[in-house]
């Protein structure tokens, strides 16, 4: 089995209507393999997911260090787009590509790493309806349910949660 024990990582989510399987699964996976995972959102009050999953965020996003972390993952859901234009959010993508860290993203959550400039030129996958919003970032949209580009991984939705967070896992035991 994959021993993960020391490793941390940053999931983020909205303080509302993030895709509570899209947390879940991947969380599930990195714990069961021991890895640290701290929770950030733009609020430290309970955070509700789009089917009522109640998480109360550990850190508030401004006060997140990537150099803390070794993989930085963003989770999607209708809320996601909270991040999309979110200068803390962008600067934490840039500081986690500047120090070559892990950079998960899935559902639309994606576009906040495109628009944080970390997908130009990387083959990348999205919910379908933010293909567009991607490729104008430079990405090169698959269409895959998981994408793995180098030290970045996107997922297309719920139904990829799961393949997500062994993907994350996989690249996080071989890092």
């Amino acid at each position: 089995m994959v021993d993960l024990s020391d490793k941390r990582v940053l999931i983020v989510i909205a303080s509302r209507n993030f895709r509570d399987e899209e947390y879940q699964k991947p969380r599930s996976i990195l714990t069961g393999k021991g890895a640290s995972v701290t929770v950030a959102s733009s609020v430290t009050s309970t955070a509700t997911g789009m089917f009522g999953l109640k998480v109360k965020p550990d850190v508030l996003l401004q006060e997140v260090t990537p150099d803390d972390f070794d993989a930085v993952i963003f989770i999607g859901g209708s809320g996601a787009s909270e991040f999309w234009g979110d200068p803390t959010a962008h600067s934490i993508v840039q500081q986690a590509m500047e120090k070559n860290k892990i950079l998960g993203a899935i559902c639309v959550a994606p576009v906040t790493l495109a628009n944080a400039g970390a997908l130009a030129g990387k083959r990348v996958t999205v919910w379908p309806s933010e293909a567009g919003k991607v490729g104008s970032c430079g990405a090169y949209y698959t269409g895959n349910s998981v994408e793995k580009d180098e030290n970045i991984i996107t997922a297309n939705g719920p139904e990829a949660a799961e393949r997500f967070g062994e993907m994350i896992a996989q690249t996080l035991a071989s890092y």
